[in-house]
């Protein structure tokens, strides 16, 4: 038999009620955070699969964001508004902070630069005073990424990618991210070397090898794209729109600006007050967090402090009446398809998280 708060069988209406509310998160899972393979998805999914996804498995909502670009959009709206899932859709990009250009943010290791979003758009067309601003996005995206090919070929010559024939197939609109790379480096070793050779190649060239997919490709983004790997293209603010020209396009297409969190350990997330009131006067209306990455450590020890992080940073959300979407992101193979509201570093925070999704979908 299943297990349900003993608040469910109150006398008590409104104690069943309220109970009811907040284990719902629990009952009916969703995730507000899926990015397509229109940018990158773990598992190759496509914003139809994603609709799908949440209808078969009875998210009680679900939401689209993809990297640089509106894509997925028209297709996902439509085919949850088919399923009948509640659902909304985004756009991730890296924006320049100038009243934060010295601090790190969340995008490690680079000062300045954060990971930024907006939620709520309605369609994948762009209202014609911003279209050449949304084409920008997505060149400066592809930009990037050109020049981590280039500088990674002068190092695997043997495996070498021409960008436009061979990187550009992996994903429908062209809008190639750095995880699209490292799948088509391995592959292309993989027909290049078998067995023994591969293995050799590989620890020639990276230091390591590992059989398993998964874990290779993130060996070669970490080695060579990361910072301190030859691929590394290191930031500069003049490659990346300002917090206040991406929030002045969200507004212009009719969405919210929505700040991006990583995880509260770095010195612009430190002080999560200071950090919501600076976008807030920006025009920020929205939050997104990761919350698996939010709880979830080897380490007891560093559990317990992005645990305390969490907590600290969603009382700050809920002071500013600022709306929580919670989500897996789904960017990298082996990512949950819905988080575990279940954990208790989590539930505690259901019904601020629900609320959140609600806001967008309802």
């Amino acid at each position: 038999m299943a297990e349900f708060p003993k608040e469910f069988d109150s006398l008590d209406g409104s104690g069943r009620r309220s109970s009811f509310e907040a284990a719902l998160p629990g009952l009916r899972p969703f995730n507000m955070h899926c990015h397509s393979f229109f940018s990158y998805n773990g598992y190759g999914f496509s914003p139809t699969h994603i609709a799908a996804l949440a209808a078969k498995a009875g998210w009680r909502s679900a939401g689209l964001v993809d990297f640089d670009v509106l894509d997925g959009v028209d297709e996902f709206l439509s085919a949850c508004a088919a399923l009948r899932v509640p659902a909304a859709a985004g756009m991730e990009t890296r924006v320049f902070v100038p009243e934060l250009a010295d601090a790190e943010i969340n995008s490690p290791g680079e000062p300045g630069i954060a990971y930024h979003l907006g939620m709520g758009f309605k369609s994948s067309a762009v209202p014609e005073k911003w279209r050449e601003f949304a084409s920008s996005l997505k060149a400066r995206a592809n930009g990037r990424t050109r020049q981590v090919v280039e500088k990674v070929n002068s190092v695997l010559p043997e495996i070498a990618l021409d960008f436009d024939a061979e990187a550009k197939k992996r994903t429908p609109a062209g809008n190639v991210t750095e995880r699209h790379i490292c799948s088509a480096y391995r592959e292309a070793a993989e027909k290049r070397f078998q067995g023994a050779e591969l293995e050799s190649f590989w620890k020639a060239k990276i230091g390591e090898y590992a059989s398993d997919p998964v874990k290779l490709e993130g060996r070669i983004r970490s080695k060579l794209m990361k910072r301190g790997g030859v691929g590394y293209v290191a930031p500069k603010p003049e490659n990346f729109p300002t917090l206040q020209e991406m929030n002045a396009f969200v507004k212009g297409c009719g969405a919210v600006p929505t700040v991006a969190w990583l995880n509260g350990l770095s010195a612009g997330e430190a002080d999560p007050e200071a950090l919501l009131e600076l976008h807030v006067r920006n025009g920020a209306g929205a939050v997104t967090i990761i919350p698996d990455r939010n709880w979830r450590s080897p380490d007891p020890e560093k559990s317990r402090q992005l645990t305390e992080a969490l907590g600290k940073f969603l009382a700050a959300c809920a002071k500013f009446e600022l709306p929580v979407l919670a989500g897996t992101e789904m960017n990298a193979p082996g990512q949950l398809l819905a988080d575990d509201f279940s954990v208790p570093a989590l539930a505690c925070h259901c019904g601020q998280l629900a609320a959140g999704a609600d806001a967008f979908t309802r």
